[in-house]
């Protein structure tokens, strides 16, 4: 008779991703170095949650523990013992938390069977649970990705050269700004000229990034698609975007639906540059929490690790 599967202890790690990057509305997506750990130890009883940094205290259904129980079930284990979770990427700040959560959850149920995370599956199922595969295509795959839906109906991901020759800055004041918020708040149809203008400034944007060329990302940050709908909901964000100009930023736009805001620039100015969209939202939004720094590239997206 053979022996029923059984589930292994398992600890995965996920980045967080800042999607859009202006034109590149909803098909682009970059892995940054904020990250989500998970743990799995399998024991009796029912499903246990253990949460901390960011994700405590969060109220509502878990995402990450929601696609973990279907991960399992779909790989025919029990889903007993104690997940233990905790986060350094902010909620609410366009940093792609929910996708991060789902692909944890995901990735940690395909480690606890012993098996390899099929990416190109998972970016579908997190697509289809959480809606953003602009945030799980980095979140799995890390780098710069772009996503695309075929004609299938299907979302395929791909890897886009990123120069080493551009760094990133991160800021967001303490206000949150929610995706449901973030999507009421664009049009419903935009002239045709404003779409010709976002096709072009995506080739710009893609082509900048690739190259290092500031007028290029410059271009390609200009966005009149969400950006100027997006802006007035964050507080101090045009007056932090300013101050990131003047410490040297080539082009700054808002992180994903915000409230966070990323520059590019030169390497050297990435830590100048948060300094000072931190210190602009710090005298505009005049409320703490505010958080800046320099961002990396995380080149390898979600990752399984020794339990």
């Amino acid at each position: 008779m053979a022996r029923a599967r059984e589930a292994r202890p398992a600890r995965i790690r996920v980045p967080a991703s800042t999607s859009n990057l202006g034109a590149g509305f909803d098909c682009l997506g970059l892995a940054l170095d904020f990250y989500l750990e998970a743990s799995y130890t399998p024991g009796p009883g029912d499903l246990q949650l253990e949460r901390a940094g960011t994700l405590k205290g969060l109220s509502g259904p878990d995402l990450l523990l929601e696609a973990f129980r279907d991960a399992m079930a779909q790989r025919g284990l029990p889903a007993t013992g104690v997940v233990r979770a905790t986060s350094e990427i902010p909620i609410g700040r366009g940093l792609g938390s929910s996708a991060s959560a789902t692909v944890a959850g995901l990735a940690l149920g395909a480690a606890a069977a012993a098996e390899e995370l099929d990416r190109p599956d998972a970016l579908a199922v997190a697509t289809r649970r959480e809606g953003h595969p602009d945030n799980a295509a980095p979140a799995l795959m890390g780098g710069l990705v772009g996503v695309v839906q075929g004609p299938s109906g299907k979302f395929v991901a791909f890897r886009l050269p990123l120069s080493p020759d551009v760094a990133f800055a991160w800021a967001a004041p303490a206000a949150q700004v929610g995706t449901a918020q973030a999507r009421t708040a664009l049009p419903e149809t935009v002239p045709h000229s404003v779409a010709t203008r976002a096709l072009s400034r995506n080739a710009a944007l893609v082509q900048g990034l690739a190259s290092a060329d500031p007028d290029l990302i410059r271009s390609g940050f200009r966005d009149e698609l969400h950006v100027p709908y997006r802006l007035p909901l964050i507080p101090g964000g045009v007056e932090a975007m300013r101050a990131a100009e003047d410490a040297g930023a080539w082009a700054v736009t808002i992180s994903g639906s915000g409230s966070g805001l990323i520059a590019a620039c030169q390497p050297g100015l990435a830590e100048a540059v948060a300094l000072a969209m931190g210190g602009s939202f710090r005298e505009t939004a005049g409320a703490p929490g505010v958080i800046a720094r320099p961002v990396r590239c995380d080149p390898h997206g979600v990752q399984i690790l020794p339990p």
